[in-house]
Order: structure tokens, then sequence, then C-alpha cells
């Protein structure tokens, strides 16, 4: 009875460390390599995934040898194919790691990079094309292997719209030697900056030139304002007479900047 019931307690005790030694690994995501790529559908495309236990591999690195990114860790693939003409981005900058992308049409052995870079990445698109997309762990943060990775994939927004116009007439100020011009601008878009820059050139006798430069910022409502600039010389000083304005507007929103240039002849006046 006694060997039975050690026998019953020894088996019991082989089958809980049987039950409980071997712990359940956690499996690479579905599409960790190329063969297994997410196809994107319709955009905008959202998804967040688990990349701690993906991987890298040769197929990274002829890549990334387009690219130059500093690692390609924890690599994970997608493909998305353009509905039309114009420009679509890829955004992993909301990734609980420093993430990065490569963009490439091809494929393996004969790939072409068209875009690639940490945070997100914008590329031109030409309807029916199919893009590759290698999303990966570059280590910018110190370390890897993934983490949390939020992708987003959809049509790159429109380039902001900037116009400019430069007034006939201007300003000259003989005491300082400085001349104002103004006129209208016009900015339309969502932009990170926009500003104007205008350069002023005045001919002085045969041989000699006065020009001075100025820029200011640019509000980006959609409405048209009215703008004035003072142009301070670096050399000499403006005076009654014709003057050569020219005048540079840029807009650029996450992805692409809009620019205007006008180039005209301004009459400088005396300043009342």
């Amino acid at each position: 009875m006694r060997l039975a019931r050690g026998a019953a307690t020894a088996a019991l005790a082989l089958t809980t460390v049987v039950a409980t030694a071997a712990p359940a690994l956690a499996a690479p995501p579905s599409n960790d390599t190329h063969a297994g790529q997410t196809v994107v559908g319709p955009v905008p495309f959202m998804q967040s995934l688990d990349t701690t236990e993906a991987t890298t591999d040769a197929n990274d690195a002829e890549l990334n040898a387009q690219c130059g990114a500093p690692a390609t860790d924890a690599s994970v693939w997608y493909q998305v194919t353009a509905g039309a003409d114009g420009g679509m981005i890829v955004d992993v900058s909301e990734s609980s790691f420093s993430a990065g992308a490569i963009v490439a049409t091809g494929s393996p052995g004969i790939w072409t990079v068209v875009a690639c870079g940490p945070g997100a990445v914008s590329w031109s698109t030409v309807a029916g094309e199919t893009y590759t997309i290698l999303v990966f762990d570059d280590q910018l943060d110190g370390g890897g292997n993934g983490g949390v990775l939020n992708i987003t994939i959809d049509v790159a927004p429109p380039a902001p719209t900037i116009d400019v116009t430069v007034n006939p007439v201007g300003e000259f100020h003989p005491r300082t030697g400085s001349a104002t011009v103004s006129g209208t601008v016009t900015c339309t878009g969502e932009v990170d900056f926009a500003f104007v820059d205008v350069e002023l050139r005045q001919a002085v006798g045969r041989v000699s030139t006065v020009a001075g430069l100025g820029s200011f910022d640019v509000i980006c409502d959609g409405a048209t304002h009215p703008w004035s600039l003072e142009v301070f010389p670096s050399n000499g000083k403006f005076a009654g007479g014709k003057a050569v304005s020219v005048t540079f507007a840029l807009a650029c929103g996450a992805f692409e900047c809009g620019t205007d240039y006008e180039e005209r002849i301004v009459r400088l006046r005396g300043h009342r």
C-alpha cells in the first residue's frame, strides 16, 4: 500500500513538472517575412501590432542596402497598390519604439527603393503600381527588439498652395536708406511653416547696385492678407526711381511644399 501511494505521489509530481516546465513561446507576427506580407486593401489602413518577436533576414538587408538605416530589427512587411496617381504616406511615428520604413517596387533580387526614413515616409505614386513596405525597429532609441507598432498607410494630403503679389509702387526712406514694398499673400492648406522672402535691387549709375533682403512668416488660413516689408540695404541707400523686386514664397506641409515666385519692377517714391 505504501509503495503504491509513493508511486502515485511521484507520478503526480512528474506530471506537475512536465506541465509547468515548458511555458508557451510567443510567435512572430504573420507578416514577419516577405512571403507573409500583409496586403493592404482600401486606405486609410491602420493597425497596432506586437513586433517583439519579429525577426530580420536577408531580404531586409537587401532593401536596406539602398536606404542605409542603422538597423532593420523586428521587421514586418506590407503591400499596397496605388489607386491613383499622386502620393501616399506610411506613418509609424506613434509606435512604442523608434520605427522606420522602406518603400520599394519590385521583388527580392530586383528591388527599387522609392522612399525610406524614420517616423513617416511619403512617396509619389502611379495608379495601379504595387509598393512593398518594410517597417522595422531602427534602434535610434538605443535598443531593439520592436514593441507595439502603430502604422497608418494613407493617401498623402495635397501640398499647400501659396500665392504672392507685389504692388508696383513702394517707398524709400532717405534717412535710413531702406525701402518698403508691399502686396498680398494667400496660403491654403495644412502647413508646418510658410514664409515670403523679398530681394530688392536698384541700379545706381552704370556699375553699382544697391541690394537688400527681407522676409516674413505667413498665416495659412485660405484668406488673402496684405503685407508690407521694410527692406534694409546691405550696401548704400535706396532712392527714388525704379527697383527690381524678386519675391519667393514657400509653404510646406508634413510631406510636400507649395511655392510661388514673382519678379517685377517697383517704382520707389519718397516716404510721406
